[in-house]
Protein backbone atom coordinates (compact mmCIF):
# COMPACT_ATOMS: atom_id res chain seq x y z
CA UNK A 1 0.00 0.00 0.00
CA UNK A 2 1.34 3.52 -1.18
CA UNK A 3 1.78 6.07 1.83
CA UNK A 4 0.74 9.77 0.96
CA UNK A 5 2.25 12.18 2.61
CA UNK A 6 0.22 14.93 4.48
CA UNK A 7 1.06 17.61 1.98
CA UNK A 8 -0.18 15.51 -0.92
CA UNK A 9 -3.04 14.21 0.76
CA UNK A 10 -4.09 17.65 1.75
CA UNK A 11 -3.76 18.96 -2.29
CA UNK A 12 -5.91 15.09 -3.00
CA UNK A 13 -8.72 16.48 -0.57
CA UNK A 14 -8.50 20.13 -2.31
CA UNK A 15 -8.48 18.89 -5.90
CA UNK A 16 -11.48 16.25 -5.01
CA UNK A 17 -13.55 19.20 -3.42
CA UNK A 18 -13.62 21.63 -6.17
CA UNK A 19 -15.32 18.59 -8.12
CA UNK A 20 -18.47 19.20 -5.66
CA UNK A 21 -21.43 20.08 -7.35
CA UNK A 22 -23.85 21.91 -4.67
CA UNK A 23 -27.59 21.91 -5.28
CA UNK A 24 -29.60 24.96 -5.98
CA UNK A 25 -31.50 26.30 -3.22
CA UNK A 26 -34.62 25.19 -5.61
CA UNK A 27 -33.25 21.95 -5.46
CA UNK A 28 -32.50 21.11 -2.03
CA UNK A 29 -36.49 22.94 -1.13
CA UNK A 30 -38.52 20.51 -4.14
CA UNK A 31 -36.26 17.73 -2.72
CA UNK A 32 -37.21 18.89 1.13
CA UNK A 33 -41.28 18.77 -0.25
CA UNK A 34 -40.81 15.67 -1.89
CA UNK A 35 -39.49 13.51 1.14
CA UNK A 36 -42.00 15.28 3.20
CA UNK A 37 -45.10 14.58 1.21
CA UNK A 38 -43.36 10.36 0.43
CA UNK A 39 -43.14 10.09 4.11
CA UNK A 40 -46.70 11.65 4.94
CA UNK A 41 -47.90 8.88 2.29
CA UNK A 42 -46.22 6.33 3.77
CA UNK A 43 -46.72 6.86 7.65
CA UNK A 44 -50.60 6.87 6.40
CA UNK A 45 -50.35 4.04 4.41
CA UNK A 46 -48.51 2.02 7.27
CA UNK A 47 -51.00 3.92 10.01
CA UNK A 48 -53.47 2.01 7.98
CA UNK A 49 -52.59 -1.37 7.56
CA UNK A 50 -51.62 -1.24 10.86
CA UNK A 51 -55.01 -0.62 11.94
CA UNK A 52 -56.60 -2.34 9.87
CA UNK A 53 -54.06 -6.06 10.55
CA UNK A 54 -55.13 -4.78 14.74
CA UNK A 55 -58.63 -4.99 13.55
CA UNK A 56 -58.22 -8.75 12.16
CA UNK A 57 -56.50 -9.52 15.31
CA UNK A 58 -58.81 -8.68 17.78
CA UNK A 59 -61.79 -9.69 15.68
CA UNK A 60 -59.74 -13.03 16.01
CA UNK A 61 -59.26 -12.76 19.75
CA UNK A 62 -62.90 -12.06 20.58
CA UNK A 63 -64.20 -15.02 18.08
CA UNK A 64 -61.43 -17.57 19.46
CA UNK A 65 -62.49 -16.26 23.37
CA UNK A 66 -66.50 -16.57 22.05
CA UNK A 67 -65.93 -20.61 21.80
CA UNK A 68 -64.54 -20.89 25.04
Amino acid sequence: MAKTSPGEFINQVKVEAKKIVWPTRRETMMTTVMVLIMTSVLGLFFFGIDSFFGWVVTMLLQLAGGQG
